[in-house]
């Protein structure tokens, strides 16, 4: 297939396509060209044989219309003989004069015609009734016949004979010289172009290679010898690049450090509710122990106070268990476990808390996903989080996950006034690029959809209304 899509013109590039529409246009014209020469120079043979031919039709008859009444054989012969030598440019391969009968009376060829004898049918043939002269450039060859009339009645006739291959050689000559000429232009024709229009291309090339280099990291600004080295039209081109660089790059810093404060402002926030989180079952375990240490020897008090201290210390360990599951890469990327989700309820529940929503939680995820864990999670975190600020207070935020066919799928459903247009377009656009900045919005969506491409995933917003 590629193969096929090389041999397509329209797939080639500006630098091929040019020289070869200049050959085309060369050949087309050198052929119109090369068609009227040609047909010029075949009138003009056509007029220069037809008035020699005439020339020497009309002094033969002149000269043997006297001959022909008598029929004087000897005296026919030498006048044809004498023709000869005076029209050697027309080339006479054999001249015949036939009577009134059609019976030959003398010929340059006696061999050939002899006297008293009809002209052959297959030659007859070739002579046409009412021309003078009958050209036939398959065997090169010209046919002349005039008819001698004395006194207003038919005497007989002078046929002719000429070779033309010299005029049909001068013709291909012609022919052969304006076909190479023309080759040897249009090739150097396309080669000129095609350097030509190289020259000319060379800066969309500069510009498309540095292009493509930005899609892959940092876009980089051209060097200021190339902008300088290029002509009015492309030099103001790449200045404007250039100002665009700075301005993309300068986006792309000022979106790493929003992104970074408000990665660290959403650590903050799981901090704060860790810390309450942990905090409450502390408190718990101190008035256990204060327990203990008054009322030890009762035995309800001590089963009492141990199951306190075991559930506050389980409590504890819960949430630090998903805590550096989540935050502490792991030495070889894992799998997706329904564990790993599960852990990310303990490390939302001070923001459910605090904003009193109403979680639907439902993991159907059976068997490991060959997902990368960490990022997988940090990903649906960081969309949980994104729900819990945007749903008002006392709604409800709904999370659904599903593995099907080794794909992992998470549903995430709030009661928030939904995403501007702008967004959605980027989260669900290939390729992440630059941050949508937005006073009214985080970058956590811009970090989630930074993981989704590197694990190859896809983002849908779905708004209902």
């Amino acid at each position: 297939m590629r193969a096929l899509r090389s041999l397509n013109p329209f797939g080639w590039s500006l630098s091929a396509k040019v020289p070869l529409l200049v050959a085309l246009l060369m050949f087309a014209v050198s052929a119109i060209i090369t068609n009227r020469v040609l047909a010029r120079l075949e009138e003009t043979q056509g007029k220069y044989l037809q008035q020699l031919s005439s020339a020497y039709l009309d002094g033969l008859s002149a000269s043997l219309i006297s001959s022909v009444v008598r029929e004087d054989v000897w005296e026919v012969f030498d006048t044809l003989d004498r023709a000869r030598e005076r029209y050697r440019g027309l080339n006479i391969k054999w001249t015949a004069v036939a009577n009134s009968g059609g019976a030959i009376i003398a010929a340059s060829d006696p061999a050939r015609f002899p006297s008293n004898e009809q002209l052959a049918p297959g030659m007859a043939r070739h002579f046409l009734k009412g021309r003078e002269v009958s050209i036939e450039e398959t065997i090169a060859t010209a046919f002349l016949a005039r008819p001698l009339s004395y006194q207003d009645r038919d005497i007989g006739t002078i046929y002719a004979e000429a070779d033309i291959g010299a005029l049909l050689a001068e013709r291909s000559e012609v022919f052969w010289t304006l076909l190479t000429t023309n080759l040897i232009l249009t090739f150097l024709l396309a080669v000129a172009g095609y350097f030509a229009v190289r020259r000319m291309v060379r800066p969309v090339a500069i510009l498309s290679e540095h292009l493509d280099k930005g899609m892959q990291g940092r876009i980089e600004a051209l060097p200021e010898t190339v902008v300088i080295n290029q002509n009015r039209e492309f030099r103001r081109l790449f200045g404007r690049y250039n100002a665009l660089t700075q301005a993309v790059n300068e986006r792309e810093m000022l979106a790493a450090e929003l992104a970074e404060e408000e990665k660290l402002a959403s650590l903050g926030r799981l901090a704060s509710g860790m810390a309450h989180e942990i905090n409450n079952p502390l408190g718990g375990m101190f008035n256990a122990l204060d327990s203990l240490k008054r009322y030890g020897d009762q035995d309800s008090v001590r089963e009492t106070s141990v199951r306190l201290l075991e559930n506050g210390l389980s409590g504890i360990r819960d949430l630090v268990r998903s805590t550096l599951a989540t935050y502490r890469a792991d030495q070889r990327p894992r799998d997706l476990t329904a564990v790993d989700i599960d852990d990310l309820r303990l490390l939302i529940s001070p923001e459910i808390k605090r904003k009193r929503l109403d979680l639907v939680w439902d993991n159907q995820l059976g068997e490991p996903v060959h997902v990368p864990a960490v990022p997988a999670r940090d990903a649906i975190l960081n969309l949980l989080l994104n729900g819990c600020s945007a749903g008002p207070e006392q709604s409800e935020l709904a999370f659904r996950v599903t593995g099907i066919d080794g794909e992992l799928i998470a549903e995430i459903a709030d009661k928030g006034p939904g995403l501007p247009p702008h967004i959605r377009e980027y989260l669900e656009r290939k390729g992440a690029g630059a941050a949508p900045l937005d006073k009214r919005s985080g970058l956590g969506l811009w970090i989630v959809k930074r993981l989704c491409d590197e694990m190859n995933g896809r983002l849908k917003v779905v708004t209902s209304t």
